[in-house]
């Protein structure tokens, strides 16, 4: 489900057994590859359900500014990038939020385990602070398959003709 955060919170605290232990992650999911499923299908593996905090198309555009010769980003919007996900076995509800970090989404919804990629340490990753004030940790996700959203624009502009 895609949902509002204090639906979600009221949905864990009804049926916490549903839902605990709780995963969470975040990200732009911008266009989804093979990396982002493995990602979450490992990251749903550690615990009873995962919920996606998902940077909204205001979000998305301030993490990744308009670079020349590239569209700006995201490419999808963010209500499509959110169906995308839910039709994901492994991701059981998305949460839509505006700031750069997911903060506030771990700081209401005190998961037991918040996953990033192994590309992030632990030290350096802005939530952490959040995660372990409400009691939970962090895993660092390998990275099975070496793609991004940025890479696939570049192959994808690169395959096209050039005009003379």
């Amino acid at each position: 489900m895609v949902s509002d955060l204090a639906g979600l919170q009221r949905a864990i605290a009804q049926d916490p057994d549903r839902w605990r232990p709780l995963v969470f992650t975040n990200g732009c999911f911008d266009l989804l590859h093979a990396g982002h499923v493995r990602y979450l299908n490992a990251a749903r593996a550690l615990g009873r359900s995962l919920v996606v905090g998902l940077n909204s198309d205001q979000s998305v555009a301030g993490l990744k500014p308009a670079r020349p010769g590239f569209p700006p980003r995201p490419i999808v919007p963010q209500a499509q990038r959110a169906e995308v996900l839910l039709a994901l076995r492994a991701v059981a509800a998305v949460v839509i939020f505006e700031q750069p970090t997911a903060t506030a989404l771990i700081e209401a919804l005190q998961p037991d385990i918040y996953v990033k990629g192994g590309d992030y340490q632990v030290e350096t990753l802005p939530e952490a602070p959040a995660v372990f004030a409400g009691g939970g940790r962090i895993e660092l996700v390998k990275i099975e398959v070496p793609s991004s959203t940025s890479g696939l624009v570049e192959r994808i502009l690169a395959a096209r003709p050039q005009e003379p």
